[in-house]
């Protein structure tokens, strides 16, 4: 039977908001990384950036270390924004759609249309688990997810049966026990970075699509691949063009995993913030 495909630990390139270059090419998608463990002072600078609705949210969290994940990841957010706008952390604003993704207000006029006032904006995603966040920007859809792969998830197959394809559960079912934690979550990262990339959520079944697949006449469990791209084909009579959407699996650090789906093809550059 064929081991789950390991990735090597991708590098990152050191850089700064304040130092990095701003432009942000149409042919480019910029990832960042970040810790979200930082000093207390850092915190609470992050945090008079947020706006009045950030703020009431940070507060709604039960625990005071979600807390914190959420002021620091939406705080790099702004300053990240701000670098590619070149204005304040404080000045960015948010709208979002009715699926509750976020958009940069000035950009758009019926956001909840997608109707975007710039013909180049900026799209951007955010995903954090334990300790680390990623951000993806680009001039074209995209989403990004990261799992910490340590945390406990419950019966994976359960889960996988439920959310994933039958093709893909089958394929999960059949690994052996020290691959199937490596590719469900490989499976998980890449299924939740499409539907954010699409900016529907949930409304689009995450068993509705497939993100691994088995060679032709092979049976499940005997071998499989990762397709680089997904082609987005929308039901008749959508008002949707078609689009393919690359898809990148990589290792941002030590017992965790990510996914990124982006538009079309672009140059990724991987960046991590100092």
């Amino acid at each position: 039977m064929m081991q789950f495909p390991h990735q090597p630990r991708h590098a990152f390139e050191p850089a700064s908001p304040e130092t990095t270059e701003p432009a942000l090419p149409e042919t480019e998608l910029h990832v960042w990384q970040t810790r979200l463990d930082l000093p207390t002072t850092r915190i609470e600078a992050l945090r008079k950036t947020l706006d009045r609705d950030e703020r009431a949210r940070a507060a709604c969290f039960r625990f005071p270390e979600h807390q914190r994940r959420f002021i620091v990841a939406r705080g790099i957010l702004r300053a990240l924004l701000a670098r590619y706008r070149r204005t304040q952390p404080e000045d960015i604003a948010f709208a979002y759609n009715r699926y509750g993704k976020p958009f940069l207000k000035e950009e758009i006029g019926d956001y909840r249309a997608g109707d975007y006032r710039e013909s180049d904006p900026i799209h951007f995603n955010l995903s954090h688990s334990g300790e680390m966040a990623l951000y993806a920007f680009a001039r074209r859809k995209v989403g990004i997810d990261v799992e910490w792969t340590k945390r406990r998830v419950g019966d994976r197959e359960q889960i996988a049966n439920r959310f994933f394809s039958p093709r893909e559960a089958a394929i999960l079912s059949r690994l052996p026990d020290a691959s199937k934690n490596h590719a469900f979550f490989t499976c998980w990262t890449r299924k939740e970075a499409y539907v954010k990339a699409r900016g529907k959520g949930l409304s689009i079944p995450l068993d509705g699509f497939e993100v691994l697949s088995m060679p032709e006449g092979r049976a499940p469990g005997v071998g499989f691949q990762l397709p680089s791209t997904l082609d987005d084909t929308p039901p008749p009579n959508h008002n949707e063009a078609r689009a393919i959407w690359t898809i990148r699996t990589f290792i941002p650090d030590t017992d965790y995993l990510a996914a990124l789906v982006v538009e079309g093809t672009v140059e990724i550059k991987y960046r991590r913030l100092d």
